[in-house]
């Protein structure tokens, strides 16, 4: 019980570490203290999400274990929280952990601690997943080491830029330790053989922003993270809603809705896996997501008078219709390759959700028969 009040006292109280799949509406915590359950390599499992301590040289304005605040501290040694991770593993608690740490004697000393503490679990046999964060200004062989021992990595750069930077975390510094970060490694994804370093391909890179904080606009984000996506090898951008921690600086700030990191993600989506561009999502000179799912938001703007014939609409075209996706469209591409899809009965065996799609389609020609909810 001890160990157990230890370890909940380092897990992120305003869950400020985000995770593999967990998103606001996704997220469901196992029970009362450090575990969740998260998605990662498409499967759930439970993971510990600990800091090895919560003592931290940083000041930044939003965070529940900034230097500045008044709260009780815990630390944990390497081969302590190691022997944790394996115990409760064996136990079945957990099958991975998310290790992170406040920056005390330095970001490269912290480095190295959750290093030496992954290193531990490794040479133990330790075959669980494991996400490290890289600290801010880590050094190349620091995230070299991190790459070869972990299933994902990551560098939360907070905000969209220096100036939302700024105004989270004074002390950090975007482009030298942030940014600077990340490119190391996602050169290191891009220049090294992982087989050299005993891995079949290296883990995945991702980032997240603390959304709400920093009055940063929803294109700020998304420009943004268009932009990790094409020039810093990150699989997936994270949003985390903010919200007020007492006795910080930003404890008076309103929490952030919801409804806004939803759309972002849905938005992420549509810019990563669906071929949509920035400008596309966004109402003209707009700087928010439209109150409407962005998806569905497009369509009816472009659609509506222009429906889209489903059986001669190529694989991209057919996912830009709300309802299909990559795999629908593929079933769609297969199912006309036989007959000719002329009903929404078709479509409806097809998995498709007729009623979200209906409105934006011909079939053979004709616009089929819907309500028109939308409108």
């Amino acid at each position: 019980m001890e160990i157990w009040e230890r370890l909940s006292r380092l897990t992120p109280e305003a869950d400020l570490d985000r995770e593999a799949g967990e998103d606001e509406a996704a997220k469901r915590p196992m029970r009362a203290g450090p575990i969740s359950w998260v998605t990662a390599g498409g499967k759930k499992m439970p993971i510990l999400k600990a800091l090895l301590t919560s003592a931290c040289e940083r000041n930044c304005a939003y965070c529940p274990f900034r230097a500045g605040r008044d709260f009780r501290r815990e630390t944990f040694k390497p081969h302590e929280m190691a022997a944790q991770i394996e115990l409760m593993t064996r136990r079945g608690f957990i099958r991975g952990v998310l290790l992170s740490s406040g920056i005390a004697g330095g970001s490269l000393a912290t480095q190295d601690r959750l290093l030496k503490t992954a290193a531990m679990l490794r040479r133990d046999g330790y075959t669980g997943y494991i996400h490290l964060k890289l600290m801010p200004g880590a050094e190349q062989e620091q995230i070299l080491e991190a790459m070869r021992l972990a299933d994902r990595v990551s560098v939360n750069l907070e905000a969209p830029g220096e100036e939302y930077l700024s105004r989270l975390a004074p002390q950090k510094q975007f482009w030298g330790e942030l940014m600077g970060t990340l490119t190391k490694a996602a050169k290191i994804k891009e220049n090294l053989p992982p087989q050299r370093y005993g891995r079949e391909r290296w883990p995945s890179l991702v980032t997240q922003f603390v959304v709400g904080a920093a009055s940063e606009t929803d294109r700020d984000l998304i420009s943004w993270s268009v932009r990790l996506l094409r020039e810093a090898a990150v699989k997936r951008v994270y949003y985390s809603a903010f919200r007020p921690i007492i006795n910080t600086p930003l404890e008076g700030k309103a929490a952030e809705r919801p409804e806004r990191v939803h759309r972002l993600y849905r938005a992420f989506f549509l810019l990563r896996d669906y071929g949509f561009s920035v400008d596309e999502l966004f109402p003209q000179n707009a700087a928010s997501l439209p109150a409407d799912d962005p998806k569905e938001w497009w369509a009816k703007t472009h659609l509506a008078q222009a429906p889209v014939e489903v059986n001669t609409a190529p694989p991209e075209m057919l996912m830009r219709i709300p309802g299909i996706g990559p795999v629908r469209a593929a079933a769609i591409v297969q199912a006309r390759k036989e007959t000719t899809i002329r009903s929404l009965t078709q479509l409806r065996k097809l998995g498709i959700p007729v009623s979200k799609a209906a409105p934006f389609i011909l079939l053979d020609g004709r616009r089929p028969p819907h309500q028109e909810t939308l409108w």
